[in-house]
């Protein structure tokens, strides 16, 4: 049986279209992707993220134990910054899962990728023997995220008592938690807003108001050509076990100082820096008929060295094909995507389309 949200009756109530995704039952969109996607770009819409996997790190060894466990160093979190961006490595440099790190009040918090939940449940606690923590599963949470340039001001008008003016003057990739509400002004979209960890038996409550202050609800699908448009990665698809964050785009993800700091992952990422990568992430934009999925291959224009389509889809904002590929070093500017047997032109250009509604690109 498919786990479900504490959401899930609300989705029926709005119509939403639901499908199996890594084992819970979501909303795929509630009629149209492209008007949830333009939402989004335009002013704001939530997403029902409940069914990511939070997990808090407790104990005189927290600390210690996430600089070991992590590629980025925890110790960068404080008062003035209470997020940050991770990848958790194996021990042969491959990316196990990227997850978002949070500083609270007696410990830290992880939010990661719900596919992968079972397998880095027990890969932290196997890694956990040696260090004083506790790993706590936070079931009790669910996580309602809202996102686009008036995201902040719709939630202010809702939560206002609660939280003052301090929503409006928290920083970006920043976050603080109020009582049982944790606020984080981060998301998977290229856009401002907010991500909300609250008690499961609040967010009803939350998302009708969302609702009645004209916040539209949206899906699966919108959040993949969203965060499709803004470069990012997406677990099983440009990064996995078996792939170096060095060859995803995500170096900046890695604390290399303290030289001294022995993180998992560490000797064999640091191989691979002094030796070079073999390959490298890039955009691909089609501005010919056609949508690029992933799997497809891609010809650089120059030689006849191949890479393959990691992402895919259309691009509401943009009106064109674009997609995330691993392609050689070498490759220039320029390739050709394979399409039922046929080759179309496509530029190879930085892993990044659209920032805060506006195109990245020339």
């Amino acid at each position: 049986m498919l786990s479900r949200t504490p959401l899930y009756s609300a989705h029926l109530k709005m119509a939403a279209r639901m499908v199996d995704f890594g084992g819970w039952e979501m909303p795929l969109h509630y009629g149209s992707q492209i008007a949830e996607h333009h939402s989004v770009r335009r002013q704001c819409a939530m997403f029902d993220v409940s069914h990511m996997t939070i997990i808090d790190i407790k104990g005189e060894g927290a600390s210690s134990y996430l600089g070991y466990l992590l590629a980025n160093d925890t110790n960068k979190l404080a008062a003035s910054r209470q997020a940050l961006y991770s990848v958790m490595l194996n021990e042969e440099g491959g990316v196990i899962d990227d997850l978002m790190a949070y500083i609270i009040d007696d410990g830290f918090r992880l939010v990661l990728n719900s596919a992968t939940r079972a397998r880095d449940l027990e890969w932290m606690r196997a890694k956990a023997s040696a260090f004083d923590v506790l790993i706590e599963e936070r079931a009790d949470l669910a996580m309602i995220a809202i996102q686009g340039p008036e995201a902040v001001t719709k939630v202010q008008t809702i939560v206002a008592e609660e939280t003052g003016l301090l929503l409006g003057q928290l920083p970006r990739f920043s976050a603080m938690v109020i009582g049982d509400h944790h606020y984080a002004r981060t998301g998977y979209t290229g856009e401002d807003g907010l991500e909300i960890m609250l008690p499961a038996q609040d967010a009803q409550t939350l998302w009708w108001q969302l609702h009645d202050a004209g916040v539209s609800p949206a899906g699966l699908g919108a959040r993949d050509t969203l965060r499709l448009e803004a470069g990012l990665n997406l677990y099983g698809h440009e990064m996995d076990e078996h792939t170096s964050p060095l060859e995803a785009n995500l170096a900046w993800t890695i604390a290399w100082q303290p030289e001294d700091r022995d993180f998992i992952g560490r000797r064999a990422v640091t191989a691979v820096r002094k030796q070079g990568v073999a390959s490298k992430l890039v955009g691909v934009l089609m501005t010919e008929r056609g949508v690029l999925r992933a799997q497809q291959k891609i010809y650089c224009a120059e030689t006849e060295v191949s890479g393959v389509l990691t992402s895919g889809s259309f691009s509401p904002t943009l009106g064109y094909s674009i997609g995330l590929a691993r392609m050689p070093v070498i490759a220039g500017d320029a390739g050709e995507v394979e399409i039922r047997g046929k080759r179309k032109p496509v530029r190879l250009l930085a892993p990044r389309f659209v920032r805060n509604g506006k195109a990245l690109f020339d």
